[in-house]
This record gives C-alpha cells, sequence and structure tokens, in this order.
C-alpha cells in the first residue's frame, strides 16, 4: 500500500510538472496584433507599447502605468519604478515553454512589488494566467525608439554603473527601424551591413510556406528587381520571410513595393488546388533557407 501511495505521488509530481513545463507553439495567439507581439519579442531593438488590463484586473494597477517594452537594463524580465510606472519585458533571459504565461507572471511581479524597487520573477512561474487572460485586446500601438533612454525618469538613479553600462550596450544594438504602414507586422531595418524589409505573416505556418512558394515559383517573390529574397524565420508559430535590399533604400522606397507583395500574397492563398511539382520544390527549397533569428 505504502509503495502504491509513494507511486501515486510521483506520479502527481510528474504531471504537474507536464503542465508547468508545457510547450505552447503559438505563445501570442489569439492577442491583436500577433504579428507585432512576436516583432517586439524577436525583431525590434528599443520599441514600447501601452498596456491595459480587463476590468476584473484593474484594482491592481492603481494609478500605475502599464508598458510593454522590448528589454529592460540587465536584462530585467520587469521594473516598477518610484514615478508609478510599471514596465515589462519580451526579451527575458529565462523562459519556461510559454511565453506568454512568462510575461503575463512578469506583469503580476511587478504589480505586486512596491514602486522603486526590485520586482522578483520566478524564472519559470508554473502555471496561472496568460497575456491573452490579462489583457483587454487592443492593438498594440508600438512606439519605436532610438535608444533606451525612456527607461530612465526623473526621479530613476542614472548614476548607478550598472544602469549606465547596461543602457550604453544596449544603445549601441539600436539601428534605424521603421514600421510599414502598408502592412501589419512589417519592419523596414537599416543594419550597418544590410538594409532588410521582415514581415510577420498573420497566417499558420503551412498555409503561408503553401502562399510563399506559389509565388517563389511563378518568380513573384521579390520586392523589387533589386531586391532579394534571404530567406525566412519560423517565430512563435509564424514565418517572418527576409529581404536584403540596395543599402540606400529608405522605409518610404519600401512601402509601395510591400503593398504590392501583400495583394500577390493574398492572392496565392485564395488558391486551393493543391501544390504542382514546380511549387512543391519551390517549397522544399523555401524551408532550406530559414534563418537563425539570434
Amino acid at each position: 500500500m505504502s509503495k502504491r501511495r509513494k507511486h501515486g505521488a510521483k506520479s502527481a509530481t510528474t504531471r504537474k510538472q507536464k503542465i508547468r513545463d508545457v510547450f505552447v507553439a503559438r505563445p501570442f495567439e489569439g492577442l491583436a496584433g500577433e504579428g507585432d507581439w512576436i516583432a517586439m519579442r524577436e525583431l525590434l531593438p528599443a520599441a514600447t507599447a501601452p498596456l491595459k488590463l480587463k476590468p476584473e484586473y484593474t484594482d491592481q494597477v492603481g494609478d500605475r502605468k502599464l508598458i510593454v517594452t522590448t528589454v529592460l537594463p540587465l536584462a530585467w524580465p520587469a521594473m516598477s519604478r518610484a514615478d508609478n510606472t510599471v514596465f515589462v519585458a519580451m526579451q527575458r533571459q529565462f523562459q519556461s515553454g510559454d511565453v506568454s504565461r512568462d510575461i503575463a507572471a512578469s506583469l503580476l511581479a511587478a504589480l505586486a512589488a512596491e514602486p522603486g524597487h526590485p520586482v522578483a520573477v520566478p524564472a519559470r512561474p508554473g502555471v496561472g494566467p496568460r497575456l491573452q487572460d490579462l489583457l483587454a485586446n487592443d492593438e498594440l500601438d508600438v512606439t519605436l525608439h532610438e535608444n533606451f533612454d525612456y527607461w530612465l525618469s526623473d526621479d530613476t538613479d542614472a548614476g548607478d554603473p550598472q544602469i549606465a553600462a547596461s543602457m550604453e550596450r544596449a544603445n549601441a544594438s539600436v539601428y534605424p527601424t521603421t514600421a510599414l504602414a502598408t502592412a501589419d507586422g512589417a519592419y523596414w531595418c537599416s543594419t550597418p551591413d544590410q538594409t532588410h524589409v521582415r514581415i510577420v505573416l498573420p497566417e499558420d505556418e503551412d498555409s503561408a510556406l503553401d502562399g510563399l512558394a506559389r509565388l517563389r515559383a511563378a518568380d513573384e517573390l521579390k520586392l523589387t528587381e533589386e531586391s532579394k529574397f534571404a530567406g525566412m524565420f519560423r517565430a512563435h508559430g509564424l514565418l517572418v520571410p527576409v529581404w536584403d535590399l540596395p543599402r540606400e533604400a529608405t522605409a518610404e522606397d519600401c512601402e509601395a513595393p510591400v503593398s504590392e507583395f501583400m495583394k500577390r500574397y493574398a492572392t496565392a492563398l485564395t488558391e486551393s488546388e493543391p501544390l504542382n511539382s514546380t511549387q512543391r520544390r519551390s517549397r522544399d527549397g523555401l524551408v532550406g533557407r530559414q534563418l537563425t533569428l539570434r
């Protein structure tokens, strides 16, 4: 009997472990502006957006201002400033299998912390509310910044050498980035070596890949004659195609080509016939051109 009880206890622990570490391939699904959430998590250097909680959670907010950001000083997952501003970071060092749950836990921990004090966030928070449970389902109003000066307020000790060093390193990594108006989740960026356009496609991976394969087979995958399709990322359940452009190409130059591409892509998605042999080869070629995010 005692052995059965011991075995039962072990099984319960195993079940709890499986729940805590469950992998969610598309953690931001169901949030308005899913592509922007993924962009803040994986693509954007310095960006912020205000957050609004559902009515049942607003009592925890009070007069505090909630902001999601790409990254925080010293890779903190969250920060509760003395001026009643709460930041939660998308790009954090430790995570479980459900990124949405991790960020939600960071937000709740910041709301529970005293303003101006450090925020204690568990590396693996276990079962609990996700962003989809906490947030009013509004589109993200993303603001792109040239640097990370927004980390600091008037009452923040900007003289902290660790924070100063972290900001210096972070500012050095910021490259010019612009959101393109002609497509959701589309961003132009200029790195030291190349100019790029990256678009977080909203469809599931298989549908998006079929659409891209049809375009590639028809030689309609380029943005412009001078552009080069560099490959694609897989990011949190969605595809992110990437194009290299001439170094001098501006964000404004890319608006019309991106608009035309999205029209071609939308048409490709409507095709219901199975891929033909040429399109299947194009699909296989796209799979072989996957890029690494970091």
